[in-house]
């Protein structure tokens, strides 16, 4: 609860300073850009953070963005309806998911060894499927998607068939998802499960825990919801590369998700401090802007925070076995 109580005291003094920074920064409009993109990383942050609480981690949340994202413009472009393209797509992620799960649990391999190398083979998918995709594209050849698409655009992104922010879409559904994961987190035997293998993986086996399935699992929902920021990426941007596109994502992910109150040593985290952790860099981003700072300074502000988090884990860590 102190983590949570501090990271809200946190986004209330970086939109404090982003409203004082320029009278543009509090209107509505910036306002609701801003929680869209907090909505964004918020969907990725959820599945890093059930990763974490098992103590795992996962570096291909990015590449799975990017490549979702690519593979999305591409089904379109060949022909597929948008909504059959979602599932596909979703079905990747699935796909990915499971591949990471039965690597870590079955053949025993090092969790940060199987996504790094998940972190370069999807980018390097994304740039076999293709190097560029836009909607454009996919109405130009197919305009008889343009009603499917901008309702698919209306209903995950806010944005009208004109392209202009109507209201928050994403940071609607981080909030939906969120309520879900809480649900299960907090009140199920799931979250139960899945603090247990983190704070002690051999006990939660002895204890009649299937740690392999409930592992496996995680990294599903966690690919998946990798997935779906891919198709979130692609309906709110004007053209998607492969090369770039989810480029860094997963350490936003990971900061989200420490930020928020999840151990990286595993067995901690809230639903709530998830959701406040994940719109902490959103705001930090857009206050970076309009104070006219260079946005290089946005990496080593994930590096020192991320070294910080760890420092503060440690300690608490030693203080808690120093009390017993």
């Amino acid at each position: 609860m102190t983590r949570v109580l501090g990271v809200l005291g946190l986004l209330v003094l970086l939109y404090g300073a982003l409203i004082e920074s320029n009278p543009a920064a509090g209107s509505t409009r910036n306002l609701m850009y801003v929680a869209n993109i907090q909505g964004r990383y918020g969907v990725i942050t959820i599945g890093a953070a059930l990763v974490i609480i098992t103590g795992g981690i996962d570096l291909s949340i990015g590449s799975v963005v990017g490549c979702s994202a690519i593979l999305f413009g591409v089904l379109m472009e060949d022909g597929v309806h948008p909504a059959a393209a979602v599932g596909w797509v979703l079905s990747f992620g699935v796909g990915v998911g499971i591949i990471n799960g039965l690597l870590i649990t079955r053949l025993k391999l090092q969790p940060f060894l199987v996504t790094l190398c998940g972190m370069f083979i999807y980018r390097g998918l994304a740039r076999l499927v293709g190097s560029v995709v836009n909607p454009a594209q996919v109405l130009e050849a197919y305009p008889h998607f343009e009603g499917p698409l901008n309702a698919l655009t209306f209903m995950l992104v806010g944005k009208n068939e004109k392209g202009a922010l109507v209201f928050p879409a994403m940071f609607v559904l981080l909030l939906f998802l969120a309520a879900i994961i809480g649900f299960f987190l907090h009140r199920t035997a799931y979250g139960r499960y899945w603090f247990a293998i983190g704070h002690n993986e051999l006990a939660a086996n002895y204890a009649g825990v299937n740690v392999n399935r409930q592992r496996t699992m995680v990294y599903v929902i966690c690919s998946a919801l990798a997935a779906l920021g891919g198709v979130l990426l692609f309906l709110d941007s004007s053209t998607v590369q492969a090369d770039s596109a989810g480029a860094g994502l997963e350490l936003y992910a990971i900061l989200g998700a420490v930020l928020g109150g999840c151990s990286l040593r595993g067995g901690e985290g809230t639903a709530i401090g998830i959701v406040l952790g994940a719109m902490v860099l959103p705001v930090l981003e857009t206050l970076v802007s309009f104070r006219g700072l260079r946005n290089n300074v946005i990496p080593a502000v994930i590096g020192l925070t991320l070294l910080f988090g760890t420092i503060v884990d440690e300690l608490i860590r030693r203080r808690s076995h120093g009390r017993h």
